[in-house]
């Protein structure tokens, strides 16, 4: 079992900023990519940006001037590190994880980011 569990949503003020952070935990001796997905209120989840564990990262182009995604490996963690948030981010952020040739998927339980004034 593979567990990912998130933190650090929160409610923000445009033009804020925010981290998250998800660790993997469990049988993690398989997971190649992990990253970040988000889901708005009646849309699709959509992915944020994810990283292999050779240290290469894809953001979002919409997003990559205001996101950005470390990776630890020796830690098993992830952050989502977002600055100049508006309301359009509001969403639930969701960690993932895949496994070596993508036969697994894992998805942790969500954290809820709101940028409101």
């Amino acid at each position: 079992q593979t567990q990912l569990v998130e933190s650090g949503g929160d409610l923000v003020q445009p033009g804020g900023s925010l981290t998250l952070s998800c660790v993997a935990s469990g049988d993690i001796s398989r997971i190649y990519f992990m990253g970040w997905y988000r889901q708005a209120p009646g849309q699709q989840r959509l992915s944020v940006a994810l990283s292999d564990d050779v240290g290469n990262t894809d953001i979002t182009d919409s997003l990559k001037d205001r996101f950005s995604m470390t990776r630890d490996n020796a830690k098993m963690t992830i952050s989502l590190q977002m600055k100049d948030l508006k309301p359009e981010d509001t969403a639930v952020y969701y960690c993932y994880a895949r496994s070596v040739g993508g036969s697994k998927e894992y998805w942790g339980q969500g954290t809820q980011v709101t940028v409101s004034s």
